[in-house]
């Protein structure tokens, strides 16, 4: 088990985060790193871009070159196992096994598809294999297939194997998942704090309740490069972003919830007036601004105002600031707001269809608040009752029913950035929206459903756990879902994030599961609410202000 950082303090500086910068390894003059292995303290990777097989030292990210004579043997290899001296990789539609001291790659299987991951454990070979969809089980020397298992997830997989467990990260599902390695069946799944996990390598002793994992992500990001030679000196280009980073979690089985990485985030919300020139003065005006909400994975540290004094209030059992101003004459500017400091984790939720099948009926109190139109969701449009049908079919199952109405609104919608919210009516004839119209067309077809369901959000902090210390900006506000399951509780949903490929099949990654980005705020109210006197001038907050959000990730915390 590694030793993580304790939380920072409030007053954290960057240069307070290098102890958590320490735990991200970034190899030098490796491209990408796709299969992990361990042998003794070091890890084993391949780059098959460079055609590297790496030996790369985890205190120090420092990564030696072992086959400095036979990289184009391994170019290519996406997947890496060890056992006992010996090394087996994945490369193209074959498995191959060389020792480690007198490189020399022998073939030892091939599959009629691409063989992505590779693990060993005694005499049993597994090899993961998107195309079919397999894991696939062999003898190790003979070859000889043995069984084989679904894959859990749609996307290339990379394995590991200790004792009676297999592991797969899945790097569409951004999932990495515990599996009987005798059965195959799955015992918990958990998300990763980085997209595109590539590795994966398991420490011995590891178990599924709680744990250490090295994981590794290759991904690109974009950056604007400085060409003195060229007549425009800067261009926007990408360059590739290799890590290597320990996920730990924790399974909490009463819960049905694992939790993963979690970070302590600095945020600050604040509203700068700025559009009152053509106004009239305001009377008597109160302004809400909810505060981060307490939930399974989040936690609000401390809070404080920015700029005026707020009175806290609580609001159907949410924290709220309340900022008064008894006048607000034209050219009058301020700058208020509050800064927070947060726990934020991954959790993945494990509930199962079957689970759900006793289910006690929804409460009765539930129906006025969580079964009814509103918030514009056209729900006695014609063409929104018939999608509600549409989107169920003869599906009886609560879990099942919601799966199928996100995949229908997935199937009948792409994501585009929309000047103004429209209703679900409209969205769905157009099959654009943004994610408050996701949002919509999601609530409105499981209300009609019977599925009590609501608005969560506001904000995500810039999925940039690399980067410590300095402040993050999000582009936009955010908003998601969270349904309820009668005597299970509220469960959380992207909105539209996993709608990723056109006619799917769609990751589930965020179905039931949130990653440690996202900020939940006061929940079942807004998150801001201008209140004034009646008949006062008809102002809206977006007329009199202009948001600032800004984030600071201060160090990470164990689940």
């Amino acid at each position: 088990m590694l030793d993580f950082i304790s939380a920072a303090p409030a007053s954290a500086t960057a240069s307070d985060s290098s102890a958590f910068a320490s735990h991200l390894l970034q190899p030098i003059g490796v491209k990408a790193v796709y299969g992990l292995a361990l042998r003794g303290e070091d890890l084993l990777a391949v780059d098959p871009f460079r055609g590297y097989l790496l030996k790369i030292d985890p205190k120090t990210g420092d990564a030696a070159i072992l086959n400095p004579r036979h990289a184009a043997e391994f170019d290519q290899a996406t997947g890496i196992a060890h056992w006992e001296g010996r090394v087996w990789i994945a490369k193209g539609h074959s498995i191959y096994v060389t020792a480690l001291d007198a490189i020399n790659l022998t073939p030892v299987l091939t599959l009629p598809y691409t063989a992505d991951g590779v693990a060993v454990w005694e005499n049993t070979l597994y090899v993961s294999c998107k195309k079919a969809g397999y894991i696939y089980v062999y003898n190790r020397d003979s070859g000889q297939r043995i069984t084989q298992f679904p894959a859990p997830g749609i996307g290339v997989q990379n394995i590991s194997v200790w004792g009676d467990y297999l592991w797969a990260c899945d790097q569409t599902e951004q999932t990495v998942y515990c599996l009987d390695r005798a059965t195959g069946e799955l015992v918990v799944k958990m998300l990763t704090p980085f997209p595109t996990p590539t590795g994966i390598a398991v420490p011995p002793h590891t178990q599924p309740e709680q744990g250490t994992l090295w994981v590794s992500y290759t991904n690109e990001e974009p950056y604007v490069r400085d060409d003195p030679n060229s007549e425009l000196p800067f261009e926007l280009t990408f360059r590739d972003t290799t890590l290597i980073h320990p996920l730990t979690y924790r399974w909490d089985k009463a819960k049905n919830y694992c939790r993963t990485n979690g970070f302590l985030v600095e945020m600050t919300y604040v509203e700068e007036i700025d559009a009152l020139e053509d106004a009239a003065a305001l009377q008597n005006v109160e302004w809400r601004m909810a505060f981060p909400t307490h939930t399974d994975r989040q936690t609000l540290r401390t809070i404080e105002p920015v700029g005026l004094p707020y009175e806290e209030d609580l609001q159907n059992g949410e924290r709220v600031a309340s900022f008064k101003f008894p006048t607000l004459d034209p050219h009058e500017r301020h700058i208020f707001g509050w800064r927070a400091l947060v726990e934020v984790y991954g959790i993945k939720y494990q509930l199962t269809p079957r689970q759900v099948e006793a289910a006690p009926p929804l409460p009765t109190e539930f129906g006025p608040r969580y079964l009814i139109d509103d918030d514009e969701l056209a729900m006695d449009s014609p063409l929104i009752q018939a999608a509600a049908r549409d989107s169920i079919g003869r599906e009886t199952n609560l879990l099942r029913q919601v799966l199928s109405i996100r995949n229908y609104v997935y199937d009948k919608l792409s994501y585009a950035v929309t000047p103004a919210i429209d209703t679900p009516d409209v969205v769905l004839e157009r099959g654009r929206g943004s994610c408050g119209e996701y949002v919509g067309l999601l609530l409105a077809l499981m209300r009609l459903n019977g599925i009590a369901c609501r608005t969560v959000g506001r904000y995500k902090c810039p999925a940039q756990a690399d980067k410590p210390g300095i402040y993050l900006e999000p582009d936009f506000n955010h908003v998601w879902i969270e349904f309820y399951i009668p005597g299970t509780g509220w469960l959380p949903m992207e909105s539209n994030p996993d709608d990723i490929q056109d006619g799917g099949p769609y990751p589930t990654r965020f179905f039931m599961g949130l990653p440690w980005w996202h900020v939940e705020m006061g929940k079942g109210i807004p998150f801001e609410k201008l209140i004034r006197p009646e008949g006062s001038p008809d102002t809206k907050l977006g007329d009199l202000a202009v948001n600032h959000m800004r984030f600071r990730i201060l160090g990470e915390l164990q689940p």
